[in-house]
Order: structure tokens, then C-alpha cells, then sequence
């Protein structure tokens, strides 16, 4: 065996994973598979200098990996626009006229709501689709 055990190369790859909990930061994951690689290559015999370029090559890879595999995923919406958020996303109103400005009040949930027109979208009374929320006021385009 080398001079790095695999006891070692374990309780490393324990405490990354405890840094990531405490921290959030999901490369630290990564990183701790490196070390359960190096764990390996300890485990097999290799050498110390084989050890840490199993830990190198596959810790590295896997936050290359992980990083491009986030990359290529979409954004997330906006919280203002995301239905996971708020809940009025989606749903449907009706609004009876509209202010030359844009500018309506609806009725939603029970109660009354002030409600604009979303960029680029004609007025027009009729059933409006809720696409994002600006503080308490709803942002509606005209529904499918």
C-alpha cells in the first residue's frame, strides 16, 4: 500500500460531503467522488502518486461534467413568471375594459385585483391569462 490510506482517503471524501451540506455548493460532491476514486486506488494497492491521479482525474471530470450538464439545462423562469412560485401564474381572468394606459381591475380569489397588460399585447376585454405577478399587481395577455 501507499503512503495515503484508504481510511484516509474516506474521511476526506466524509468531511467534502459534510462541507456540501453545511455550504450547498453541489461541486464539493464531486469532489468527494475524487476522493472516494483515490479511495479505490488505495484499496487495489496503487501507489500514493496513483492515488491522487485517480482522485484528480475523476474529481475533476465529474465537476467538468457536472458543470456542462448544468449548462446545457434551461433557466429556470423568473420568480416574478415561475408557477412553482406563485400561484396566480396561469389562471384565468376576466376583464371587463381596459384604461388607455393598460391598466384594469379584476376579480380573482374573492377579492380585487389591479392588473396590467403585458408588453406587446393588444387590450381587448375577454378572458386574460395571469403570466407574471410585479408586487401585488397581476400581468395578463390575452388567453389562447
Amino acid at each position: 500500500m501507499g503512503l495515503i490510506t484508504p481510511t484516509t482517503w474516506w474521511v476526506l471524501a466524509g468531511l467534502l460531503v459534510a462541507a456540501e451540506l453545511a455550504t450547498g455548493t453541489f461541486y464539493l460532491l464531486m469532489l468527494a467522488l475524487g476522493c472516494a476514486a483515490g479511495a479505490v486506488a488505495a484499496h487495489m494497492g496503487l501507489g500514493a502518486s496513483a492515488q491522487l491521479a485517480a482522485a484528480a482525474v475523476v474529481g475533476v471530470a465529474a465537476t467538468v461534467l457536472w458543470h456542462l450538464r448544468r449548462a446545457s439545462q434551461p433557466l429556470p423562469p423568473d420568480a416574478q413568471a415561475n408557477p412553482d412560485v406563485n400561484l396566480d401564474v396561469g389562471q384565468f381572468v376576466q376583464v371587463q375594459d381596459w384604461s388607455p394606459q393598460g391598466q384594469t381591475q379584476v376579480s380573482h380569489r374573492g377579492t380585487t385585483w389591479a392588473a396590467s397588460l403585458s408588453e406587446g399585447e393588444q387590450a381587448a376585454p375577454g378572458t386574460h391569462v395571469v403570466v407574471a405577478l410585479r408586487g401585488n399587481r397581476l400581468i395578463l395577455k390575452p388567453a389562447p
